[in-house]
């Protein structure tokens, strides 16, 4: 077959052939760039979150014991020998990912004294440390580093940072002397002489080597009264390898810092699994101390779950793409059947069409898969193995339209226009089996369930499934009102409402239809979800602070409640007291029930009714805990269903006990909640009491958090005003001078919110709910397209027929709106349901919770998405009317009635 002719059917047929030439290159665009794009937004994602937390939380912390050195080697070369060997020993993709590691010997804080401590009455504890190159990360501000080369009798030379140095009144050259002290007995012994050699001044001090514990450059202060100050020093290696070999107790410390840019997004389970392997295989001498994988695995929980609905998204779009195709390929062979018949007339094999058009084919699809495959390449990101996905579509869309061809009758052309009322028997046993298959599908994906992260066949092909048994669904139902509107209109006068109906009824729009289902669908299911997270991200936020704000501490004095009453913008304050891990009691004397743990929470049921009104937030307090008040009798409690289970099981339903701060309160099971505010949305094991209806003790119990309700709250105004109030229960304490109390948090609703939609996985999120909206209108406004030129023709000759007797151009426009209408509505409306219900369905296996801190993800319906689909059928109609009205210029409506024309 000759080249050249192929060459020139395809110029002849240009309009066609490019419309496929697009369609191909789309979708080897999308399976080529689209997994790049995620990547990129993942990587971004995960070092966004990495960076959010502090460096050292990256740290793999290798360490001994405090004891005596047991090797005959030298203690700094053991602590090398076993650096190299820790590192050798860490699974792949661990060892990969780090990039940067340290070691440290130290002995334990011993007391200091000399005349410079004396003078400002301090009690000092300082270790001793050798850090290899830390001359290298320093910068010697006096004095001289102590000196490697070990003499006798010399005393021991110590650098210290010159802020530390500063805070203890030391400078180069101050003369101290180290040994044990029993503080009960005053006494001080095994004194050995020690000076401060030098004062340095970090270069950077991000530097990852001053993040030791206890740290070079910072100064423990004391826990409580008569407690010392702890600091570190730097000494020699030399000095303290002979220390060690007299017996003195060191410990070893080996660090090994995860990089954020060497972490893959892509092979986040696998690293986890690393950290696992590590913490199992641990050396039995050392403790293996990680935060890692803490924020590890709350982004893989997110990515895997954006994988999952992107897979959902990405099987809609494709779908609906495959269906453009055979919609193309479609009208591309019906405006040539005349051609591939005469071909046959002429003697022409049953496969010489089939030939012509494989060859025009391969001429143009190759090409503009090609070109979209190496456009993808250009996205951001790293790519993911896609060219056999890219080589599969090629073939399938090259073969697609020599198989349309073999699909053509060798007759003429018969009427389209034509519905059979009843099906054939081949015809309801397809529908029939695709409803059984879809339906089964639904119910496989809902009882198996599926593991995120990955694609999941059956999770692919469930929403495809649906979409086409509803569209089937709707061909069935599609014709029968419209012969009934047809009917009444046949008694009215005009004859535009009856031709367009009657038209609309005979519409043969079984493919086109399909495939803006699949669409709109898609687009719709994006929506839905997207509007569901947003919802479940507000519950979210009132689950973790059912208040404008929340202040959270140790305790709290009893007129902390007032002082922030009285700060500008605040309109009501309550008081919540917050303990884990209490043990229920079968009695008043604390005999265990032997149920287990749990958390309590006391409330004060009215305020917190108050402040959550006050606040604007829909927190239903139950009336137990707001109409409670002080009485004989058990407390009515609020427990978890696991607890009222337990309580049962048990026979202490009506009489059980539970310790809070110390004193010990009766309840009863008055109700039982699944969540509750301020509580974890994963915690099962609670036992909610009225703060209000609590008998009087010898002691009140002091709040730990405090709930506010305002305008314009100034987060460093409640900051400073909770503290106040932690140091004053401090002070008015029977016993006063404990440790040094915490700093409260404050934590606003609107803040909460807001981190709840940035960071981690929520840009590939939004990625993946804004393409595929966007991606499914304009998809599925193509697909309307399709239809309406599938009928193009015949449309051309009734119009110029009924032209010819007399219609005018406004009935035709009237005619034209009728026709189309139901077939839009119809197309759009079915596939904005189906993209509602999808959700119901797919919903519970997504694992969108990660992006909610926990609480499900409920499908939300808002009024907005009812208005943006009536907008969408809008648009769509006046998108059809447009191209209908473009292809009759076109095609010039006289030029329609020609002898033997296909209609």
């Amino acid at each position: 077959m000759s080249v050249g002719a192929a060459v020139r059917r395809v110029r002849a047929y240009g309009g066609q052939f490019l419309l496929l030439a697009v369609l191909t290159l789309v979708v080897t665009l999308l399976i080529s760039g689209v997994p790049r794009l995620v990547n990129r937004l993942a990587e971004q994602g995960l070092r966004a979150q990495l960076n959010s937390e502090p460096a050292e939380r990256r740290d793999l912390s290798y360490s001994t014991t405090m004891e005596p050195a047991t090797s005959e080697r030298t203690a700094m070369g053991k602590a090398v020998e076993r650096f190299d060997a820790l590192a050798a020993d860490m699974p792949p993709q661990v060892r990969s990912a780090v990039t940067e590691q340290w070691y440290t010997v130290e002995t334990a804080g011993t007391r200091v004294v000399g005349p410079d401590l004396a003078a400002r009455k301090l009690l000092v504890d300082l270790g001793l440390r050798a850090v290899p190159d830390i001359q290298r990360a320093s910068t010697l501000v006096e004095g001289a580093w102590p000196s490697e080369t070990y003499v006798p009798d010399r005393p021991i030379e110590v650098a210290l940072d010159v802020d530390v140095a500063g805070k203890l009144n030391l400078r180069a050259g101050s003369q101290l002397r180290i040994g044990r002290a029993d503080d009960e007995k005053g006494t001080f012994f095994d004194a050995a002489p020690l000076v401060v050699s030098g004062l340095f001044r970090p270069v950077d001090r991000a530097n990852g080597i001053w993040d030791g514990l206890p740290q070079l450059l910072q100064i423990i202060e004391p826990v409580g009264d008569g407690q010392p100050f702890v600091a570190v020093g730097v000494v020699a290696q030399s000095f303290l390898n002979k220390r060690a070999a007299e017996g003195w107790p060191v410990q070893t410390n080996w660090r090994y810092r995860l990089g954020v840019d060497r972490i893959d997004a892509r092979t986040l389970d696998q690293l986890i699994d690393g950290l696992q392997v590590m913490q199992r295989n641990r050396p039995p001498d050392l403790t293996l101390t990680q935060g890692a994988d803490v924020p590890l695995r709350a982004f893989a929980a997110q990515i895997n779950a954006v994988r999952t609905l992107l897979a959902v998204i990405a099987a809609g779009v494709l779908a609906t793409l495959a269906g453009l195709v055979v919609l193309a390929v479609g009208l591309a062979t019906r405006r040539r059947r005349s051609e591939f018949v005469l071909l046959r007339a002429r003697g022409g094999g049953a496969t010489a069409g089939a030939r012509r058009s494989l060859a025009e084919a391969v001429l143009v699809v190759p090409v503009a898969a090609v070109l979209g495959w190496w456009l993808g390449t250009l996205f951001p990101g790293a790519p993911d193995p896609t060219t056999p996905y890219v080589i599969a579509v090629t073939v399938l869309v090259t073969l697609a339209l020599p198989l349309a061809t073999l699909a053509v009758p060798a007759g003429g052309a018969a009427r389209r226009d034509l519905i059979r009322v009843r099906p054939s028997a081949r015809r309801l046993t397809v529908e029939v089996s695709l409803l059984l298959l879809a339906g089964l599908a639904a119910v496989l994906l809902r009882r198996r369930g599926l593991t995120l992260g990955e694609v999941d066949p059956l999770l692919v092909s469930v929403p495809v499934l649906l979409a086409i048994a509803a569209a089937v669904l709707v061909l069935r139902a599609y014709p029968w009102p419209l012969l009934l509107v047809s009917r009444l209109a046949a008694r009215t006068r005009g004859s535009v409402a009856f031709l367009g109906t009657a038209r609309a009824s005979r519409a043969a729009v079984a493919a086109p239809l399909v495939v803006v289902v699949l669409a709109i669908g898609t687009a719709a299911f994006c929506a839905v979800v997207a509007a569901g997270v947003d919802a479940s991200r507000e519950r979210a936020a009132v689950q973790i602070v059912p208040a404008d704000a929340v202040i959270r501490g140790e305790r709290f004095a009893p007129d902390t409640i007032d002082e922030l009453g009285r700060l500008p913008g605040v309109r009501a304050v309550t008081r919540v007291l917050f303990e884990d891990d209490e043990r229920l009691a079968a009695d008043e004397l604390g005999t265990d029930a032997a149920i287990g743990q749990t958390d309590v929470l006391l409330v004060d049921g009215s305020g917190l009714d108050t402040v959550a009104r006050d606040s604007q937030v829909d927190v239903s307090v139950p009336a137990a805990l707001l109409t409670a008040r002080p009485g004989p009798g058990p407390l009515p409690a609020i427990v978890s269903p696991a607890i009222a289970a337990d309580l049962a099981k048990v026979g202490l339903k009506d009489s059980a006990f539970i310790s809070v701060q110390g004193q010990r309160y009766e309840f009863r099971v008055a109700g039982t909640e699944d969540a509750f505010p301020l509580l974890a949305a994963n915690n099962d094991r609670f036992v909610i009491l009225p703060w209000q209806a609590l008998p009087p003790r010898n002691t009140t119990p002091a709040p730990t958090s405090l709930l506010l309700a305002g305008d314009a709250l100034d987060p460093e105004a409640l900051r400073v005003a909770g503290d106040q109030g932690q140091e004053r229960y401090q002070r008015g304490g029977a016993v006063t001078g404990r440790e040094r109390l915490i700093g409260v948090t404050v934590d606003t609703r609107a803040d909460v919110r807001r981190e709840l939609g940035n960071g981690g996985a929520n840009g590939v999120l939004a990625f993946g709910f804004v393409a595929g909206a966007v991606g499914g209108t304009v998809l599925g406004l193509l697909a309307i397209a399709f239809t309406v030129l599938a009928g193009a023709r015949a449309r051309g000759q009734v119009l110029s027929r009924l032209r010819t007797l007399g219609l005018s151009r406004r009935q035709w426009r009237g005619l034209l709106l009728v026709e189309l209408t139901p077939l839009v509505a119809v197309s759009v409306l079915t596939g904005a349901l189906v993209g509602a219900v999808l959700p119901l369905l797919l919903n519970p296996v997504l694992g969108l919770s990660a992006f909610t801190s926990g609480v499900p993800v409920q499908v939300a319906f808002e009024p907005s998405l009812v208005a943006a689909v009536l907008a969408l059928g809008a648009v769509a109609l006046g998108f059809a009317v447009a191209v209908e009205a473009l292809n009759n210029r076109r095609l010039r409506l006289g030029e329609v009635l020609r002898l033997g024309e296909e209609s």
